[in-house]
């Protein structure tokens, strides 16, 4: 699951996100994370699947995104996989962000974590729900899409 790309190592890619939302913008965040929490993201261990950012008291805030306990950690050493965390972004990115969440009727989902140079990243999208027909056109695009690349792929083959 975890690709290398330079300097950085994807470990977990929110997809559903992009099926379900229109991405207008991303942001990196750091996470503000425990020592067995890290562990369990090197190793793999998490899933963004159902996950959101909210903005409360000038602060962003992880919510909903599993990571898994990590094995080798002991009962009480060990983190709750689904709470809360703390993500850390300039003051001016929050209030920007949080400008345009109350205005528009964004909201703020998590895309994709990684690692850079040993700091778990996190990309967060300011994203617009898709409507059913927005989904069944995005479909049909990429249906006709491939289409065209078999009829091109043939016509070269002959």
């Amino acid at each position: 699951m975890a690709r290398e790309n330079g300097i950085e190592r994807v470990i977990a890619d929110n997809r559903k996100a992009r099926h379900d939302y229109h991405i207008e913008e991303t942001y990196e965040a750091g996470i503000a994370l425990t020592g067995s929490e890290i562990k369990s993201i090197r190793a793999g261990q998490v899933n963004l699947r159902g996950g959101y950012v909210r903005i409360v008291n000038g602060e962003a805030w992880l919510y909903d995104v599993h990571i898994a306990p990590y094995q080798q950690s002991g009962k009480y050493f060990n983190h709750e996989p689904t709470r809360p965390r703390k993500l850390l972004l300039h003051r001016r990115e929050i209030s920007r962000i949080a400008g345009q969440v109350e205005r528009r009727g964004y909201t703020l989902v998590p895309l994709r974590l990684y690692l850079r140079r040993q700091r778990a990243k996190v990309e967060i999208g300011l994203a617009r729900g898709k409507k059913l027909y927005d989904k069944r056109e995005d479909i049909a695009r990429r249906e006709a899409r491939r289409d065209i690349d078999r009829a091109l792929k043939a016509r070269m083959q002959r």
